[in-house]
């Protein structure tokens, strides 16, 4: 009897590993073990090793103590891959205009693997602005692109966020008005607030979204207030042009998964 082609290469251990992140990807609130096990038809001892392997590689977490949970460790991956590329691609024009009429710099910034993460920068046109290399990692917790990205999320994956960048730090556990915060930023579309790390910047970032209404970058302007050009966008106006221009790149990145389904 011949061998089935498709079973010729068979990996068990990479099939029930890839089983596990299957069925948790598609239930919320999680699964015991023996929950896994009954759903994928197994013994609960033959998935012991396999869960333990996957949370400490970090694409699994139990957040209650026995229930596994998927993280956003796969959405990270899946960020440096081919569907980031396409999105600077189509911010790079966008962000060259954004800077002239601003006459700010900008960047473009995405949730990977428990940072928030530059992936695009575009200098101001003058002399004078402040700009973030390529590549950077910054907080998720006091940067506009940070709470911008967590404010367009639900409140599972902001938590799962969360988690990832507190991984081995000894942050404390963010308060209620942290998240009462992230609500107002929601609700009111974008984040205005005073740079902490730099004197005299406010960061002003809006969201580039998915279909599915939620965050899968920050557009953000560290605006500057431009004494020796009177003539540029005030803090408003610059604003209304992060806006439109986030709105127009969200656009394009839906048309762009759409058209990917």
């Amino acid at each position: 009897m011949e061998e089935d082609e498709s079973d010729r290469y068979r990996a068990p251990a990479l099939d029930k590993g890839l089983d596990i992140l299957e069925l948790l990807a598609g239930v919320d609130g999680g699964l015991t073990q023996a929950e896994i096990a009954k759903k994928l038809g197994r013994s609960p001892n033959e998935f012991y090793r396999m869960l333990d392997r996957l949370v400490k590689r970090g694409y699994v977490t139990k957040p209650d103590g026995d229930r596994y949970s998927l993280t956003l460790k796969l959405f990270g991956l899946a960020q440096l891959h081919a569907p980031v590329r396409r999105l600077v691609s189509y911010a790079t024009p966008l962000m060259r205009d954004l800077a002239e009429k601003s006459r700010q710099a900008n960047q473009l910034v995405v949730f990977d693997r428990g940072s928030a993460v530059v992936i695009a920068q575009q200098e101001a046109p003058g002399y004078w602005g402040i700009s973030i290399r390529v590549g950077s990692h910054i907080s998720l917790f006091d940067t506009g692109s940070g709470h911008v990205l967590l404010a367009f999320r639900s409140q599972e994956e902001r938590q799962m966020m969360i988690s990832e960048q507190q991984h081995g730090t000894e942050k404390p556990v963010q308060p209620p008005e942290f998240f009462n915060r992230l609500d107002q930023i929601r609700d009111r579309g974008y984040e205005m607030m005073a740079s902490l790390q730099t004197a005299g910047v406010y960061n002003l970032s809006a969201p580039v979204l998915g279909p599915d209404g939620k965050a899968i970058a920050a557009l953000t302007v560290p605006y500057i207030t431009l004494i020796n050009l009177p003539s540029a966008p005030d803090i408003t106006q610059t604003i209304e042009l992060i806006l439109a221009t986030a709105e127009q790149l969200s656009r394009l990145a839906g048309s762009d998964v759409s058209q990917a389904h």
